[in-house]
């Protein structure tokens, strides 16, 4: 283990000191008596390439450590969900309202960890698993053509620097998968059925049969102890981090992902980061490391947001994006993993949902003071193997926007009704209109807020997608 683990430190200095080759000219300074001297492009070039880390150790953190809301209370450790998220659901932009989240959150320093998988009989199943990269894998889906989740399966996750294990074949393993991270976070989607009640109670016992545990424990040994770890401070949003400990989530994140000496966006970062003392295997030190302009980062950070946001809402632009989006590692583009990362990270990628942007007719930003309605026949329904709905969010924030009825969705989980020519009508709206039944309302709070709904088809029709038409939502007039 020691050979490897100097092999290891070896390729890493390696790979440092060849990027500070590569380096361009750079007047600031690694102390931090005084401020980087940093020009608005190397600020936005920093923002564009952390971001992915930024909102993963975000979102990570927060469903790791957070006291309230959705979250497993620590690492190796998991949540088992049988309910549908309510507008409490604040550990992530965009949670859905469609699916039953179950969540394991990973410390994969000192063992690896195994899942235990029993069938699940729901039309459709994946397994997510991400580290502060924010590169997506999907190492089950039933979307899969060898049938995942039809039988049970052992599946077993670790990373380069996993201390018990290093990729060997484990008896009873089905499959073993190796993170670019060592803290990661495994969400599983199940489509709950929840208008078949004895289905749905199937699939409730089958959550919780699901087991996990670590590979010492897996093979009858005591569990083995992961070291105490100093996590630095999540932020509320992005932005926080951004303005208050960029520098010190970075080392963080640094220390603790595997980064490929080939890939062109791992060398891009770090050779960003290098000049301000931040690079893999140090520990966080302020003294030794460039002072930044907080503000500045916060204000460029949350320019950023706004345009990728504007980008989200724009159809024409989604279009090119939308195939992109939610790759693994070597197949993800910056751009592509930086409108997620604002949006609402921790997606799905074609193969297993689409995110079409639905905007309005007239182009116009949707806002609470006015009500909308999306009219669909059925030959314009979205065109999913599994299922589809409409999410409703707050733009800011993207999160649902709290009323009474706890209705945040439409769609065959969240309540749907279908009229007798097969089609649908919603409508978002303050008071439910007359006639319309309640399945297809969204409710909303009369105010000037901006919101924006998420369309999610689950196991779309790649081939008929090419060919359907987006739909809109007209505003009511009153």
């Amino acid at each position: 283990m020691k050979t490897q683990l100097t092999l290891e430190r070896a390729l890493r200095a390696a790979l440092i000191m060849g990027l500070f080759a590569l380096l361009p000219a750079w007047s600031g300074t690694t102390s931090n008596k005084a401020a980087a001297a940093l020009d608005d492009a190397q600020i936005e070039n920093l923002v564009r390439r952390s971001y992915q880390y930024v909102a993963m150790y975000n979102v990570n953190q927060k469903m790791a450590l957070q006291k309230e809301g959705v979250n497993t209370h620590g690492y190796n450790k998991g949540m088992k969900n049988t309910h549908l998220f309510d507008h409490s659901a604040r550990f992530i932009a965009r949670p859905n309202n469609d699916v039953l989240y179950q969540l394991a959150m990973l410390d994969l320093r000192k063992d690896a960890i195994v899942f235990e998988m029993p069938a699940i009989d729901s039309k459709y199943v994946s397994m997510m698993a991400t580290a502060y990269d924010h590169y997506e894998n999907i190492p089950m889906s039933t979307t899969d053509e060898d049938g995942d989740f039809r039988d049970p399966k052992t599946i077993l996750f670790y990373s380069a620097r996993t201390e018990n294990y290093h990729g060997e074949n484990i008896e009873g393993v089905d499959e073993k998968f190796e993170m670019t991270g060592d803290f990661v976070s495994v969400v599983l989607r199940v489509m709950p059925h929840a208008n078949e009640p004895e289905r749905f109670k199937r699939i409730v016992d089958q959550i919780n049969a699901i087991k996990g545990m670590s590979l010492s424990e897996y093979q009858g040994k005591p569990p083995l102890k992961p070291d105490p770890v100093d996590f630095p401070a999540y932020g509320v949003t992005d932005a926080d981090v951004f303005g208050n400990n960029l520098l010190e989530v970075m080392q963080f994140v640094f220390n603790h992902t595997t980064f490929d000496p080939d890939n062109p966006l791992d060398k891009a970062v770090l050779a960003a980061y290098a000049p301000l003392g931040v690079v893999p295997g140090k520990k966080f030190d302020p003294s030794n490391v460039a002072k930044i302009d907080g503000k500045k980062f916060r204000e460029v950070s949350e320019r950023i947001r706004d345009e990728e946001l504007a980008k989200f809402s724009n159809p024409e632009a989604m279009k090119e994006l939308l195939y992109t989006l939610f790759l693994p590692k070597g197949s993800a583009g910056l751009e592509s993993l930086l409108l997620p990362s604002v949006v609402g990270p921790a997606g799905l990628p074609a193969k297993e949902a689409l995110y079409p942007a639905v905007v309005t007719d007239d182009g116009k930003p949707m806002n609470a003071l006015n009500d909308y309605v999306l009219r669909m026949t059925k030959e314009e329904l979205p065109p999913a193997k599994a299922f589809w709905s409409f999410t409703l969010y707050d733009t800011k924030n993207g999160f649902f926007i709290p009323n009474e009825h706890k209705k945040y969705s439409v769609g065959e989980n969240g309540g749907m009704k279908l009229n007798a020519d097969g089609g649908i009508e919603i409508y978002i709206a303050a008071e439910k209109p007359e006639g319309v039944p309640e399945e297809n309302w969204l409710p909303i709070n009369r105010e000037d807020l901006e919101m924006n709904v998420v369309l999610r088809i689950y196991a779309p029709d790649l081939e008929k997608m090419k060919t359907w038409q987006y739909p809109k939502w007209s505003r009511i007039e009153r």
